[in-house]
């Protein structure tokens, strides 16, 4: 049959709604205050003269946690914390749960204040709720810093209150009562639970006794190491995660997609697979064929039986080897230099595309009625997700309910919406309840992408001193259409900036640092329309890319200098925090050791949402096209941490993806197509890979509790490739390397 695409489904969309124009109206001067300072700081960077000072990089002032937090502080008050009268203490999360461990960090600041146990705590997931605004975003590392301070506000509150209405029904001054795993006790041993007291403290207006937060040296569970509350569910098959979900009458949902990226249909001949055991309804949607049926495997069988004649993808004559030529030529000639005489250094790297390959891939439920919706999937920005499908559907927000749940793995992919989106547009077509899924071949081909990199850096060396310093990130366009970017997009309309070409700007500059005294420093950036739309933020975002070049340049002018690398940089560091974390990685890694031919150690350091990370690890490249990673030293300081052993594991996560990163994921591009597939063909670093030993070192706190989900990335990526390049005498300039 012709396909019946119509002019909507085949013209590119509007980056930004009205309704979403609308709604981050309000938060755009935040970012286009930083975006000034940004195109200040890009204008110095591009008409360099002697004595101009150009701005220094903004996320040494303001990041984008720091803009998160800042955004989301209207709305705490719209937080959901109760007690049941069955005694139960319990919150809606609006952050999602995606293997990060917030689930513990949170029940351990809230029974923190309670004085109850972390297993008192019920920890559900808040359905998309537009008045939560930025506070259900799940992103740049700022889960816990957003919610620790209202969370132990609350629940301080929370327990003044108790302590109150139990000291009104027994007639004993507040002062005298104490609470313990969620009861409130009188001196004679009385006890009342919370439970039983709740409907009483809803009706306190004035506590009798301070409602306020304890001090840290009262802190008696959080930052003492507690392992994952839900860990047992985990292993054991209890955990409930969205492709989990089972909602009576549904069918099983995949979709035939193009051989390109963004192909398109140009009609198709389902007959066969309607014929099918167990087919219930096949449709188009606008991203290819979607086959329902009664269980996967039929829907799987019957999707090989459809035949579709594609139209090939604005990307069809792309390859990856073009993309690096165009990216490469934008970060400037070899003639620019930084500084007017001369720069001793300008070093190139190149970064692959690459998948996030989480362990679930995309799945998403949808029940599409007459004047309603109902999605169930793991998001982070839910009320994009209810924003978006409300827009597809022709319906208001108020008519979409999306419930949230867990994700196994996302590292950003969940940032887009395209398999909730799907489930409605399925749903919506066939009138039936819908679960769909992405295979892992739709995921690695057809899903979202890390974009392609090209890293400049240019230093110029006088006298034992680097005077200046810049760093250029030249990338395929990213795809920030998720309402994380949203705000940016808005900040830059107010600016009159074209959106597309400046967005990298003002994330580049709110991410990115340099955390050396280098002189005159800048960072810069710039993205290209590569006609690849399936790109996205992963973990990390521009900061891995970013650090491995900078570090590799440390590393190169350390030699040149006749210096030490971790003895420059010590030297060099602005921040005592990162000095701190850097010696000690050196002592327990025995940094300088003499090492067999083909070994070497590495080093590298990163700084990012108010906290600080270093790297040591040792690789065994004797054979350069199989190294391997044989030990690994990690310090943080994360400011202060809620939970050291969910700390650990995010170390302990961030370094196999730094070791990812540098050896072995990449994706390769031909004629407008993804090469890789499933894992069989996409190289994974695998418990193979694994370092054989591994240390992690949390630093006493220093401060508020910083990032930790993203930051062990960068630092451990750097290590890694400064440990191959010293092992084998060749500086990488390509990722991964095993390519």
């Amino acid at each position: 049959m012709e396909s019946p695409a119509t002019k909507a489904e085949t013209e590119e969309k509007p980056g930004l709604g009205r309704r979403r124009f609308l709604t981050y109206l309000a938060a755009a001067p935040t970012l286009t205050v930083v975006g000034k300072m940004l195109a200040e700081g890009e204008a110095a960077a591009a008409s360099f003269a002697p004595n101009q000072l150009p701005v220094p990089p903004i996320a040494d002032l303001f990041d984008m946690g720091d803009a998160i937090n800042l955004l989301a502080t209207p709305t705490f008050g719209q937080l959901r914390l109760g007690i049941s009268e069955n005694n139960e203490v319990w919150f809606e999360l609006p952050k999602t749960e995606v293997g990060q461990g917030i689930n513990t960090a949170v029940a351990m600041i809230l029974a923190e204040e309670f004085d109850a146990k972390p297993t008192d705590i019920a920890i559900t997931h808040s359905d998309a709720r537009p008045e939560l605004s930025y506070s259900q975003v799940t992103a740049f590392s700022t889960s816990v810093r957003v919610l620790r301070k209202p969370l132990a506000s609350m629940a301080a509150a929370g327990r003044a209150r108790l302590v109150t209405a139990a000291a009104k029904r027994w007639g004993v001054p507040a002062g005298r009562l104490s609470t313990k795993d969620t009861c409130v006790y009188a001196p004679d041993r009385r006890k009342l639970t919370f439970g039983e007291l709740s409907k009483e403290a809803a009706k306190v207006a004035i506590p009798a006794v301070p409602a306020t937060p304890k001090p840290p040296e009262r802190y008696h569970i959080v930052g003492k190491p507690l392992n994952r509350l839900d860990a047992n569910d985990i292993v054991t098959g209890k955990a409930s995660y969205i492709s989990d979900t089972k909602i009576p009458g549904s069918v099983v949902a995949v979709v035939v997609r193009p051989p390109t990226i963004g192909g398109t249909v140009a009609s198709y001949d389902d007959s066969a697979a309607r014929a099918m055991p167990g087919v219930a309804a096949v449709a188009q949607i606008p991203t290819g064929i979607a086959v329902c049926a009664e269980n996967t495997w039929q829907a799987m069988e019957a999707a090989k039986k459809v035949k579709v004649t594609w139209e090939d993808g604005a990307a069809a004559a792309k390859s990856d080897v073009d993309i690096a030529a165009v990216l490469k030529e934008k970060a400037g000639s070899a003639a620019d230099v930084v500084s007017p005489d001369g720069g001793e250094f300008d070093e190139r790297f190149d970064f692959a595309f690459t998948s996030h390959a989480p362990m679930e891939t995309g799945f998403a439920v949808a029940d599409v009625r007459v004047g309603h919706a109902e999605v169930w999937c793991s998001s982070h920005v839910p009320i994009e997700v209810q924003k978006l499908v409300a827009d597809e559907l022709n319906l208001t927000t108020a008519d979409v309910t999306v419930h949230v749940k867990r994700a196994g793995g996302s590292f950003g992919r969940n940032c887009h919406m395209d398999a909730p989106l799907e489930a409605a547009q399925v749903s919506r077509a066939t009138g039936k309840v819908v679960k769909l899924f992405w295979t892992r071949d739709d995921d690695t081909r057809h899903g979202r992408m890390r974009p392609a990199t090209h890293q400049r850096v240019q230093a110029s060396v006088r006298a034992g001193k680097v005077r200046s310093f810049h760093h250029r990130v030249s990338g395929a366009w990213t795809d920030l259409t998720h309402g994380l970017g949203d705000i940016v997009f808005t900040a830059l309309m107010e600016m009159g900036k074209p959106a597309k070409e400046a967005v990298a700007d003002v994330v580049i500059g709110v991410t990115q640092t340099v955390p050396y005294e280098f002189g005159l420093a800048t960072v810069s950036g710039t993205e290209t329309d590569v006609k690849l739309p399936n790109t996205g933020v992963m973990r990390g975002v521009h900061s891995v890319a970013y650090r491995v070049a900078e570090e590799i340049t440390v590393d190169q002018i350390a030699e040149h200098l006749g210096k030490d690398p971790v003895e420059f940089r010590l030297e060099s560091l602005k921040d005592d925090r990162t000095k701190a974390v850097l010696r000690k990685v050196a002592a327990e890694g025995r940094w300088g050791r003499a090492m067999p031919r083909g070994h070497a150690q590495g080093v590298g350091i990163h700084q990012e949402y108010k906290s600080t990370t270093a790297t040591l690890v040792e690789i065994d490249a004797t054979d350069p096209k199989k190294p391997r990673v044989t030990e690994a030293y990690v310090a943080i300081d994360p400011g202060r941490a809620i939970n050291p052993r969910g700390v650990e594991a995010q170390m302990q996560g961030g370094l196999m993806d730094g070791i990812n990163t540098v050896l072995y994921a990449g994706l390769h591009i031909d004629g407008g197509a993804v090469r890789e597939g499933s894992f069989a063909d996409f190289r994974v670093a695998r418990q193979a890979q694994a370092p054989l030993r591994t240390e992690v070192f949390i630093m006493p706190p220093t401060g508020e509790p910083g990032g930790v989900g993203e930051i062990a990335v960068p630092a451990s990526a750097a290590a890694v490739a400064n440990a191959y390049g010293r092992a084998t005498g060749t500086v990488p300039r390509q990722f991964p390397i095993n390519n």
